[in-house]
């Protein structure tokens, strides 16, 4: 006998989050489980039923018979497995004597984007920082999105405070360096972008797509412009010049709220699209165009993703997209960039609060520097590319010892040969991963998260940056192993040793002091009542119950009756809708100024590196990443369903450059940098612009000491294996990913070394 039931999930594959039901079929003597189906959910008020093919990966996932149920721990050199009680008495016995001989910046943390998509370890991660009390935090945010970070933040005083498009009621899109018809967005959720494109152009409007490849976003837009790998920042100086130039600046409605414009014109006057065109490879009279364009469309805005972001100029070119936002009247205003309203959690949304709107500390960057590179603090991290040095180069406050959470840096960030030597020098290493991939195959202690069918959810990060204002959450829908603890509980207990608590540490004791000494330190008196509204929730679930309730849209713990809970959430399987965007400046701004900050002097100094970068010569042959569809990150190539097809780890190249490197389609080359090398199979096209060669990111399965079986069949090639983890954007300290030059061998020619470098050997 069996029961079939259907579940409501958040998919956990990308930003896009689309509803999902989850059919799920129960024997009823066993009590075992199995996913019979996955499907949109076409009620759910965000997605509305769009599905992409990842989300049946969520059956493989969950499934994986390399997915890790139970710790292992490292004995001479072998993983075994290991009883969670044995796992936790293993880090007590080890991660201790590390701090108390090298102090608390002997550990370094680093974080995956995988986080993101998990509501234990967004809540908990702060916990656990405190507790650590180390500088030396990492993240995946440093290779691909700190500038936008770094840009919101100078301008409008919050480090996620992004305006996003209102993509449904534009009427003009230019996109720079983006591809949301593959990733849905991308610090911008839009589930179903290729309908809501579909749909700007049906009603008139047009898309505009400035790439170095023809994208399926460029394929499916009205203009593509091809450009130079990180020449992104002439291109907008060059608009922004012509709309001063061609008196085209509108500021409309938010010119009582901004500060620095009369410092603009004078910054972009040398860059005229006349002066910049050859740079950037865009002519002249398109910049004007696209200039007078967005100025004349009421409803318009300007976005760019990833390849405004990896590359040297990354903070400059994610700021002068809000400056031509801004000139052009399109910011907070509908049909332009806007600034969602989350339900919880956003730093720039007060609800009931006393004070002056609008008004905040803004941010602060520098606080303190990297041990080896001097590269600053930004929104309280590092560069990730920086973790290798600071595990290999001896010295006071070298790193010992890290925790990796739901992160894969050997293959996901510059230079992984050298990451991986470092790992291994480590004297304690804790990974807390689903896989042993590359990465935590240097860890002495690995301990695996739930399935996501296991687990609670509630996008904390993706509704900061949603088209449309919405609250969903999904329950656990499925039993979890026998004694799986939630990963917030293994933070909190990790973060009691590292203080000296023992393994053996009541983690619900401590849950209930933290959030009470939290609480207490806001709210004064009131804090009892707050707490004894949250009533019986734990953990994340009271957390977010907290996040809900003060929001904008909440209760106010019983004082606003019909205001949002999470039970109300809860009793709405696909959601509540909370509506479109709307203006909000300046209520959305926490500027010491109370304005928008469109000058900030860290950025005008920055222009100084553009002026002497405009005289240099263009790089003959360089190469950039490219996202895809089945593979945003490397785990999921161990999901049989997703690696299925023609093999994607192709080094895109043009017809004129193959026939000028003597390349044949489908043969192998050899790309180099330097003395790095790795070799991927060419695939010829035109949809690349001359001089370029894409390679996507996170591939490279083919090291020992893994348990990836589906990944390891088709390997692929290690792009980041081939960049330089020195080169950084100065300002934000992004990694530089795009525009690196290379140069392009057949193998078996004068340029093979042979050496495989993208390989790393097993001894590594």
């Amino acid at each position: 006998m069996t029961e079939t039931t259907s579940v409501h999930r958040i998919c956990p594959f990308c930003e896009a989050c689309c509803g999902l039901k989850v059919d799920i079929e129960t024997d009823a003597a066993t009590r075992t489980q199995r996913v019979i189906k996955v499907r949109g959910d076409e009620d759910d008020v965000f997605s509305r039923g769009f599905l992409c093919p990842k989300a049946v990966g969520l059956k493989d996932l969950h499934e994986d018979p390399d997915r890790l149920r139970t710790p292992l721990i490292k004995r001479d050199g072998v993983f075994v497995e290991a009883s969670w009680e044995d796992a936790y008495a293993e880090i007590a016995r080890r991660l201790p004597p590390v701090i108390a001989a090298g102090g608390a910046n002997a550990v370094a943390t680093v974080l995956g984007n995988p986080v993101a998509h998990k509501m234990s370890l967004m809540l908990y991660f702060p916990r656990l920082a405190r507790m650590l009390g180390t500088r030396n935090m990492f993240s995946a945010s440093s290779v691909d999105q700190i500038p936008k970070m770094l840009s919101s933040g100078l301008m409008f005083g919050s480090w996620l405070g992004i305006p996003v498009p209102d993509i449904e009621r534009s009427d003009y899109l230019l996109i720079i360096g983006a591809n949301p018809m593959v990733s849905n967005g991308s610090l911008w959720t839009v589930p179903d972008y290729r309908g809501k494109a579909r749909a700007l152009r049906e009603r008139g409007g047009k898309i505009v797509v400035v790439d170095p490849r023809r994208t399926e976003t460029a394929a499916a837009a009205d203009h593509h412009h091809f450009i130079r790998p990180g020449a992104d920042v002439f291109f907008l100086l060059g608009i922004a010049h012509a709309l001063f130039d061609e008196a085209l600046v509108d500021l409309k409605r938010l010119a009582t709220h901004i500060d620095g414009f009369e410092r603009l014109q004078p910054a972009f006057a040398d860059y005229s699209p006349e002066r910049v065109a050859a740079r950037c490879g865009i002519a002249a009279a398109v910049m004007r165009d696209i200039a007078r364009t967005l100025a004349a469309t009421p409803r318009a805005a300007v976005y760019g993703r990833i390849g405004t972001c990896t590359q040297q100029f990354g903070s400059l070119a994610s700021w002068l997209i809000d400056v031509l936002n801004v000139l052009t009247g399109h910011l907070d205003e509908e049909g332009g960039a806007m600034f969602p309203r989350p339900a919880a959690f956003a730093a720039n949304t007060r609800a009931n609060t006393s004070g002056k709107p609008g008004v905040g500390r803004g941010v602060v960057t520098g606080r303190y520097a990297s041990r080896v590179s001097k590269a600053p603090e930004v929104s309280g991290e590092l560069p990730l590319t920086c973790l290798a040095e600071e595990i290999d180069t001896p010295g006071p406050g070298q790193v010992k010892a890290l925790i990796a959470i739901a992160a894969n840096p050997v293959l996901s960030s510059p230079n992984g040969p050298r990451l991986a030597a470092a790992l291994a020098q480590l004297d304690f290493m804790v990974s807390m991963d689903i896989y042993l991939n590359e990465t935590s195959r240097h860890a002495d202690v690995i301990l695996p998260g739930p399935s996501p069918l296991e687990d609670a959810h509630y996008d904390v990060s993706f509704t900061q940056f949603s088209h449309r204002n919405h609250a969903r959450y999904s329950a656990p829908a499925m039993a979890r192993s026998d004694g799986q603890p939630d990963e917030w509980e293994s933070m909190l207990r990790i973060g009691a040793i590292a203080q000296g608590h023992g393994a053996e540490v009541d983690v619900a004791a401590l849950d209930d002091a933290a959030l009470r000494e939290e609480l207490e330190r806001a709210l004064g008196d009131a804090a009892t009542p707050v707490l004894a509204a949250l009533g019986s929730r734990r953990g994340p679930q009271r957390l977010l119950d907290l996040g809900l309730r003060g929001g904008p849209y909440g209760d106010q713990f019983g004082r606003l009756p019909g205001g949002l809970t999470l039970a109300a959430i809860e009793a709405a399987p696909s959601g509540i809708d909370l509506g479109a965007m709307a203006p909000r400046i300046p209520e959305a701004l926490r500027t010491p100024s109370g304005k928008i900050e469109l000058a900030p002097q860290v950025l005008l100094d920055d222009l100084a590196r553009v002026a002497a970068a405009l005289a240099e010569t263009a790089p003959d042959m360089v190469i950039i990443g490219r996202r895809q569809l089945r593979s945003n990150n490397s785990w999921m190539h161990n999901l049989p369903s997703l690696a299925k097809g023609t093999f994607r780890c192709t080094a895109l190249v043009h017809p004129v450059d193959a026939a000028r490197h003597g390349l044949t389609d489908g043969a192998m080359a050899v790309i180099r940098n330097g003395s790095k090398s790795i070799e991927a199979p060419v695939e010829i096209s035109d949809e690349m612009m001359p001089g370029v060669v894409s390679l996507p990111h996170g591939w490279g399965h083919d090291i020992d000491g893994t348990r990836m079986a589906v990944a390891a069949q088709r390997p692929g090639a290690n792009l980041n294996a081939l960049l330089d983890e020195n080169l950084r954007d100065p300002l934000s300290g992004n990694a530089v990913l795009s525009g690196i030059p290379v140069t392009l061998a057949a193998m078996g020619t004068g340029g093979t070394g042979g050496t495989g470098a993208a390989r790393l050997s097993p001894a590594v």
